[in-house]
């Protein structure tokens, strides 16, 4: 018997940053806790990153794990339609698509978005809730 898994988005356990280089975007997803991460890292693969964003991302995604910040690294190659000065879709540029990241849809079960709530936020600031 499986255990049934509910759909949230990304920003209920993460934060991001980003940023924009010719025509690629760099994120930074940072989980606010070991228990998100856990989460984070079974789901954002390039893949489920790529299909996400498949209505303006004709280029290829990379992704790479980082355990010890809790963080996934991700590059969205040919992300900017030639690059932020010569396309023409507005606030386009990689500040705006952290934004648009956090609102990807992931599965998680009960008791593993229980665990990722409950845990004490981490960072730079100390541990909080």
């Amino acid at each position: 018997m499986t255990t049934p898994t509910q759909k949230i988005q990304l920003v209920r356990l993460a934060h991001a940053r980003s940023g924009d280089k010719a025509d690629w975007v760099d994120f930074g997803l940072f989980a606010w806790n070991e228990a998100g991460y856990a989460v984070l890292a079974r789901e954002v693969t390039a893949q489920r990153v790529a299909e996400h964003f498949a209505p303006w991302l004709p280029g290829r995604v990379e992704c790479w794990t980082l355990p010890n910040i809790l963080a996934i690294k991700l590059v969205l190659h040919d992300a900017l339609q030639g690059g932020g000065a010569r396309n023409l879709r507005l606030d386009n540029l990689g500040k705006s698509m952290a934004a648009a990241l956090l609102r990807m849809d992931i599965n998680l079960t009960a008791d593993e978005l229980a665990a990722c709530l409950a845990a004490p936020r981490v960072g730079w600031w100390g541990d909080q809730k």
